[in-house]
Formats: structure tokens, C-alpha cells, sequence
């Protein structure tokens, strides 16, 4: 039995995925709207071409708008492996074609996901992680929003006040007492 990889390149309102086979051959190239029903088509093909046979599922993107595909392949029970974009961007260099195309990227990605042995699977996330992980980023937020009002006070600071460069580490003159 052959196993199949699927790549899937993602995008805000559409992905592109392309299935290969053992041999690198395209079994499946196609275009998809992010949406529940266009996906769980996708999944269905995808199954359907496997006939009882593996398919390992490679992504780019492991949140925003990749987040949707993540949790349908998660709930189906399949394998996926996380390819960062920026090693797609560089290996895509080895492939023929010219330029960027979602086309190209998705092959690139099912493909290195055929040879590579090095690539983690995703896996999902237990309570106390997505607790951790949801209170870290309200940290963050607010250690931004600090920083930006800041920024802003000292910008109007420099409009109202131009030679002012902010506090003075020397000391004041000495005043002469009578």
C-alpha cells in the first residue's frame, strides 16, 4: 500500500493542498476555501485516494488562520507534522518553477514532509498549556500597551518641549546661598 502526504500551504480565506505519492507524484492539487464544509470535502478525498492507506498531513502555519484545518485533521485522528515557512522559503529554492505560487509551496511542503525525518509532529495542547499560553499573551499585551503609552507621552513631550531629551543624570547647578 502506498502512503500519501498531503501539503497544505496556508492562507486567510483559502489554502492550497497537493497530495503526493511514495514516488513525488501529484495525486491531488487543489485550491480550498477556509471553511468547515470545503475542508472535511478535502479530508474526504484525501481519504478516499488513500483507500486504507496512510496519509501524513504537513502544515506551514500551526495557528491563525491554519487553526481550522489543525482541528479537523486533530479530530479525525491524523498525523501532521508543523513545517516552519521559513524553511519552506528556502527549500522551495530546489524545486523547479519560477516565483512564489501556493501551488508550489503546498508540493514543497508534502515533500519535505515525504523525506525529512527531522520534522515534529503537532500535537495537541492540555489545559494548563493553553491556560499558561492565554495568560502569558495578556502579559505581554500589557507590557505593550505600557510601552506604547509611554512612547506616546514622550513623543508630545518632544512636540511641546523640543530640547527636552528626557531626565538629566547630572545634577542641578548649586544655587549661592546669602
Amino acid at each position: 500500500m502506498p502512503e500519501l502526504w498531503a501539503g497544505r500551504d496556508a492562507g486567510k480565506a483559502a489554502h492550497h493542498c497537493t497530495v503526493i505519492d511514495t514516488d513525488g507524484t501529484k495525486v491531488l492539487s487543489r485550491r480550498v476555501p477556509n471553511n468547515e464544509s470545503e475542508l472535511l470535502e478535502l479530508i474526504g478525498d484525501v481519504f478516499a485516494l488513500a483507500a486504507d492507506s496512510p496519509v501524513t498531513w504537513a502544515v506551514d502555519l500551526n495557528a491563525g488562520g491554519g487553526a481550522l484545518l489543525i482541528a479537523l485533521l486533530a479530530n479525525h485522528g491524523q498525523r501532521l507534522l508543523y513545517i516552519p515557512g521559513r524553511t519552506v522559503h528556502h527549500d522551495s529554492r530546489g524545486y523547479r518553477g519560477d516565483g512564489k505560487t501556493d501551488a508550489k509551496d503546498a508540493y514543497v511542503i508534502a515533500d519535505q514532509a515525504r523525506m525529512r525525518r527531522d520534522l515534529q509532529p503537532l500535537q495537541e495542547w492540555d489545559k494548563i498549556a493553553v491556560d499558561l499560553k492565554i495568560l502569558t499573551a495578556r502579559r505581554y499585551d500589557l507590557a505593550a500597551d505600557r510601552t506604547r503609552a509611554i512612547n506616546r507621552m514622550r513623543a508630545q513631550l518632544l512636540d511641546t518641549f523640543p530640547p527636552w531629551n528626557g531626565p538629566s543624570t547630572t545634577p542641578p547647578p548649586r544655587v549661592p546661598s546669602c
